[in-house]
């Protein structure tokens, strides 16, 4: 678990075979030498797993990494689309990730 913008966030995961085909905000996050996690790209979508396995922005998580990408994801079963979309713009606007556009 990892706690961003005060969620608490499944992983982060390395392989895309712990992820759940459900509904979900995704953080892609960038392990350092440091030992720390740093926000790459941050997004929404309707199947987790899917979007992650089939990303557009892939290229740029790769071009922005430093050392080893993972994701976090927070499923929100029950939520609109709407609020995992209100969740990705505060984690949008607090660490202004190097991939995306708010």
């Amino acid at each position: 678990m990892i706690e961003i913008a005060g969620f608490q966030f499944e992983g982060p995961f390395t392989s895309t075979a712990w992820l759940k085909r459900q509904q979900g905000v995704y953080v892609i996050l960038d392990k350092r030498s440091d030992g720390k996690w740093y926000v790459v790209d941050v997004g929404e979508a309707g199947d987790v797993k899917e979007r992650i396995e089939n990303h557009d922005r892939k290229p740029c998580w790769e071009r922005h990494r430093v050392g080893e990408l993972g994701v976090a994801v927070l499923y929100t079963v029950g939520w609109s689309a709407e609020q995992r979309r209100t969740l990705e713009g505060r984690i949008r606007d607090a660490f202004s990730p190097a991939c995306g556009v708010r």
